[in-house]
């Protein structure tokens, strides 16, 4: 459940980083009051399309069973570690612009008197939040959480994400966005290697991939990845204490490829004046 309140925080503190923008962009606009109808509708239209997402991988999850369902829950997991490492080099190349090319797209809507246009603008980029979060939240197990579990970890992500917007908020004097995007780009890069062992082993039981070496070693003396501390990290880092050879060749092989793309180019830098951290 740690890795999914993890996900609900980071992807909620980035969508608020986003409505924050369009809010302090509007606060400067001489038809503000009308501008912010059309924001918090663009809001729940970006929410209600990642609930329609939400609904329709359920539903398909619901008719299926068996292999088709395992099938389905593997590609869900692969995905969702492919839009997390697509999401961390996004962010890595656009991030010092997010605030400018956001406020020239709602300029050009507001010059030409759009409003439903920038809603538009508002929604896709609620939804492109949300519904990232939706995928990810199936990967690492939304169908296997009660209902209770779910709203603790939508209730609990969200309120930490408010505290850390609030926090960012402060001018860098706690936290900065920098240090924000740097250490949840290196937590999101760790969890998206734990998805892809995560796919690996269950297509090996599945007999679509060999093992290749049952058990390399075995460090249950040092840290057990069946219990609740072993099976944090693992969650979090595809840390197994015995680990078969395919998925250690598989996040060897992604750690080698993340290491080639981050030090391929000069990394962007996501400060607070680079992501456009909107003042107060």
């Amino acid at each position: 459940m740690g890795n999914a309140l993890f996900i609900v925080w980071r992807e909620s503190a980035e969508a608020l980083l986003v409505v924050g923008i369009v809010y302090a962009w509007l606060k400067r606009q001489p038809d503000a009051r009308v501008g912010m109808r059309y924001l918090w509708g663009g809001v729940a239209a970006g929410l209600g399309l990642a609930a329609v997402l939400a609904l329709a991988m359920l539903g398909i999850a619901r008719f299926l069973d068996g292999d088709a369902l395992e099938m389905f829950t593997v590609a869900a997991m692969l995905v969702a570690a492919a839009l997390i490492v697509q999401m961390v080099f996004w962010m890595r190349r656009h991030g010092r612009t997010m605030k400018r090319d956001l406020e020239t797209r709602l300029g050009a809507e507001a010059q030409a008197a759009n409003w439903w246009g920038m809603l538009v603008v508002i929604a896709l980029a609620i939804a492109r939040e949300t519904s990232e979060t939706v995928v990810f939240l199936y990967g690492v197990g939304l169908a296997q959480m009660s209902a209770g579990e779910f709203a603790l970890v939508l209730a609990g992500g969200f309120a930490l994400a408010w505290l850390t917007f609030w926090l960012l908020q402060q001018g860098g004097r706690v936290l900065s966005w920098r240090v924000f995007f740097r250490v949840s780009e290196i937590l999101l890069l760790l969890l998206a290697g734990a998805l892809l062992v995560s796919g690996v082993e269950k297509l090996i039981s599945l007999g679509v991939l060999p093992p290749l070496a049952d058990q390399l070693w075995d460090t249950t003396a040092f840290l057990d990845d069946s219990t609740r501390l072993g099976g944090f990290v693992a969650a979090f880092t595809g840390y197994r204490s015995q680990p078969a050879l395919t998925p250690l060749l598989c996040l060897a092989a992604y750690w080698v490829a993340m290491a080639w793309l981050l030090l391929r180019g000069r990394p962007a830098s996501t400060s607070g004046a680079g992501t456009g951290a909107p003042a107060r």
